[in-house]
């Protein structure tokens, strides 16, 4: 990321304001044009590529992992709820900070968004259908929603339709835990292309750094050392984001869960720390699990199920930060073509299901969270094409929103703990 940086603003100075990702001629217009075509031609393809069956199989994976019978379906119950709970809270906090703070109206707006209006000639053919959206009405959009939504699912899978690719794999995840003997030959195989699925987007993300140089030295050389100060704003609105819900995070473990903040930052300060640097839930795992065994004194059955299924489907830092960069992106870019002008409410609600449901089939991988931004993006109709603008920035966040994942799953291990505890009267 440092890299591109530098690289951007020597080829922005060598180059001036004219520079294009097809421009030919002069080594600078060259550089620039090998920059995007793996940054964006590549590494944005293969995630578009991963997306719909990273999601579809993840999901399957999770609920089928659900226990059916006795104490661990009461643990997967309290655990669920608890995943759903905060996930949402954490949407909504971002929600607020970004609508309160519009990172995306600050600095150098104007002359951004000309510059990239001036890249987007070939998105022209989607300006009547903006136009034609711009007056309809919130039931009309509920409606269009959920014509979006209920439909054949090899079709959503086919077009990357999150909201139907996510209603479907939960409705046929719960039917095959529903139907007990009958559906359990079925979920070794689930598993085993969640696995392959999981490799394959391991497989890209092996490349990141040096698709993330190329984003950011196209990016940099393209839009000048002005997008820093745009860029500032939205990176304090995640930093505060993720902060708030980490206070709200230790109020659960101290007020639900009966535990010392203190005594919990102590028992996780390694699997906090690991998931900071590796920016990985599944990397940290196994740390994370030894820690709320040994430092937090959480029963070895309950943490065998939270932290696994928490690693798959818990994503509060994902899920503030996926809601934070779309609302930003509407915000910086909205009435170009391929990005709504207004941001209604109606957007705003579907912007927060989204992030709360694509959170649950984030890959616990670095850069996880650049994928599920795609799913919530096509779901208000803004073009993936604006998403690299946040790219510059997403490691060093993705550093912050990976160690708050791994937070939120310890303490729910606390929380679960403590409910299954207070009901069976062992304390």
């Amino acid at each position: 990321m440092i890299g591109g940086v530098i690289v951007g603003l020597l080829l922005s100075s060598a180059g001036g304001a004219d520079l294009r990702p097809d421009a030919d001629g002069t080594v600078t217009e060259r550089a620039v044009w090998f920059f995007d075509l793996f940054g964006s031609t590549v590494f944005i393809g293969a995630l578009k590529m991963i997306v719909a069956p990273l999601i579809f199989f993840s999901i399957l994976h999770g609920i089928t992992s659900l226990p059916t019978s006795g104490e661990l379906w009461s643990i997967g119950g309290k655990t669920l709820a608890y995943y759903f709970t905060t996930t949402s809270v954490a949407v909504v906090i971002g929600l607020v900070l970004v609508l309160t703070i519009q990172p995306g109206m600050r600095g150098d707006r104007d002359a951004i968004r000309a510059k990239k209006e001036q890249n987007l000639a070939e998105f022209g053919k989607k300006t009547d259908r903006i136009e034609s959206a711009r007056d309809a009405s919130a039931w009309e959009t509920v409606k269009q929603n959920l014509e979006r939504t209920i439909r054949n699912p090899f079709r959503a899978l086919a077009e990357a339709n999150s909201l139907a690719i996510i209603f479907f794999a939960l409705l046929l995840g719960i039917a095959l835990v529903a139907i007990g003997d009958k559906g359990r030959p079925v979920i070794p195989v689930l598993d085993g292309a969640n696995a392959a699925i999981m490799k394959v987007t391991s497989w890209i993300m092996v490349g990141a750094p040096f698709f993330i140089f190329c984003l950011v030295a196209s990016l940099i050389a393209q839009e000048g050392s002005r997008i820093f100060a745009l860029l500032g704003w939205y990176v304090i609105t995640v930093i505060a984001g993720i902060a708030l819900h980490v206070l709200f995070l230790l109020a659960v473990c101290k007020f639900v869960g009966k535990r010392s903040p203190i005594e919990f930052l102590k028992g996780i300060r390694r699997p906090w720390m690991i998931a900071f640097s590796t920016r990985s839930s599944a990397a940290t795992l196994p740390v994370t699990m030894d820690a709320v065994d040994k430092e937090l004194k959480v029963p070895r059955k309950i943490g065998d199920f939270v932290l696994p299924l928490g690693a798959t489907i818990n994503m509060d830092g994902t899920a503030l930060y996926e809601g934070v960069a779309i609302i930003f992106l509407l915000q910086l870019f909205g009435g170009l073509p391929g990005a709504p002008a207004d941001l209604t409410f109606v957007m705003t609600l579907v912007i927060f299901l989204t992030a709360v449901l694509a959170s649950i089939g984030a890959a616990a991988v670095p850069d996880a969270g650049l994928i599920t931004m795609v799913l919530v993006a096509n779901a208000i109709g803004l073009d993936p094409e604006y998403i690299p603008v946040v790219f510059g920035v997403d490691a060093f966040l993705d550093m912050f929103r990976t160690s708050t994942n791994v937070m939120g799953d310890a303490v729910g291990c606390v929380v679960v703990s403590r409910l299954e505890g207070a009901e069976s009267g062992s304390g």
